[in-house]
């Protein structure tokens, strides 16, 4: 029987990625372990190896193409004894990939007509079936949940997948182990996404611009995510601001010692002040460990860990690898991983652990001259971090007029978790790290 490739969700949140590029073609043989194509989904391109062995009978998608569906149909292997002929079969069942083009105010005129053109009377529905299960039986899961169903001993077609289009995640089979007896029936089949609301967005001509006057530029799927989340964060997530000025002359003298210091080759360092914003930041996490929280609709989730996402440009967006645990890192370390990430990032080389999850951001535009500014929250995260320039200021020592480095720096708050009072002790300690640099060695 011929073996169907779907698209792979290579994160719990991915709904479609670039098939960026096939090192395979069709009539190559194929063992498990082989690299068989690149997917570039927002955040990065990933490499993906065949689970199975077979002859190439079909390409479904072309190189480059652009918003293919988690689970959309790629490609298909012929086994042993097949021929072309079942390829042509399976071809002839699959819809052509369309690419989603679609102008917001039209979709959203189309969906109002729909509506308007509904039956007053609701259609008979057919049956509940569980979304991880397709019309042939095949179950969707990813390889890791698969694997770790079959060491389990779990059914795989008793469980409800939560990740994108019912597919089953690592997640659903770890709550399955924890309660084996009632897992299929005590979870609600997962109640699909609702969508963004359409946001009805004006044409050019309605805008007034004159054709040719500007230059259409296509979203890449890195702004298009960017675009979906910050505006989900920003219309769900209550935000209010705090705002509190740093004196770094004694940050910006320890800096320099240190980083005179540094050994050469392997082990040199060069530390910014952004490594000693992250250690302080992660410091402060955790003697207000409240800061350090998710909202999760009926509880919220507390960290054990101050893992710090810090906002890397890239071409085309933006990124947030993450300092795991950096309460519990110093600065050579924290600037050795901060760099590397940063790198990394640049090139689309970071892998979805090193960038997913977190529990605090930081975002610093110091190094670009914003003396000051306020991000909006990164969920699951409760706050956000927003760093401006360090720059000489006249200021106020002991009655008489001094000049110091002054850095501003706004935290921005989900104020279901975390009240004013909260991260104003937050905003203390860092400011008290970040003065006195020497009390992050306590």
């Amino acid at each position: 029987m011929s073996i169907e490739i779907l698209m792979p969700a290579l994160s719990p949140t991915m709904e479609e990625g670039t098939l960026a590029k096939w090192h395979i073609k069709e009539g190559d043989t194929v063992e498990p372990g082989d690299l068989i194509a690149e997917i570039e989904t927002d955040k990065a391109t990933m490499e993906i190896e065949s689970v199975d062995e077979g002859v190439v009978g079909k390409l479904f998608i072309e190189d480059g193409t652009e918003g293919v569906k988690v689970n959309e149909l790629i490609a298909v292997l012929l086994e042993e004894g097949e021929d072309a002929s079942v390829a042509a079969g399976v071809a002839a069942k699959v819809k052509p990939h369309v690419p989603e083009i679609q102008h917001p105010t039209e979709a959203a005129a189309s969906e109002a007509t729909q509506v308007a053109s509904a039956p007053s009377a609701p259609a008979p529905q057919p049956a509940p079936q569980a979304d991880s299960v397709l019309s042939n039986g095949h179950i969707k899961a990813s390889p890791l949940a698969k694997r770790m169903a079959s060491q389990a001993g779990l059914d795989l077609a008793s469980l409800i997948g939560s990740g994108p289009a019912g597919r089953i995640i690592k997640a659903d089979v770890e709550a399955a182990k924890l309660s084996p007896p009632k897992a299929a029936a005590a979870k609600a089949p997962a109640a699909a996404k609702a969508p963004l609301t359409p946001v009805d967005v004006p044409s050019p001509d309605q805008m007034g611009l004159i054709p040719g006057s500007y230059t259409e530029v296509p979203l890449n799927t890195m702004r298009k995510t960017i675009a979906q989340r910050l505006t989900t964060a920003k219309r769900d997530v209550p935000h209010y601001y705090l705002t509190i000025d740093c004196e770094i002359d004694k940050l910006l003298k320890a800096r320099k010692d240190l980083n005179a210091n540094s050994p050469q080759g392997e082990g040199a360092f060069k530390i910014s002040v952004n490594d000693f914003i992250i250690r302080s930041a992660a410091l402060a996490l955790k003697l207000v460990p409240g800061v350090n929280s998710s909202w999760a609709g009926d509880k919220l989730l507390q960290h054990n860990h101050a893992d710090i996402a810090m906002a890397v440009a890239v071409e085309g967006g933006l990124i947030t690898p993450i300092i795991r645990a950096a309460e519990t890192k110093g600065l050579a370390t924290i600037s050795h991983e901060a760099a590397d990430f940063a790198k990394r990032a640049r090139d689309r080389k970071l892998m979805p652990e090193e960038y997913q999850g977190g529990s605090f951001s930081v975002s610093n535009l110091g190094m670009m001259g914003v003396a000051n500014f306020t991000a909006v929250i990164n969920p699951p995260h409760a706050a956000i971090l927003a760093v401006g320039a360090g720059e000489q200021r006249p200021v106020v020592k002991d009655g008489a007029l001094a000049i110091a480095t002054v850095m501003t720096v706004t935290l921005s708050c989900d104020h279901r978790v975390v009240d004013g009072a909260m991260g104003s002790e937050f905003l203390g300690h860092f400011k008290r790290f970040i003065e006195d640099p020497v009390t992050m060695l306590l």
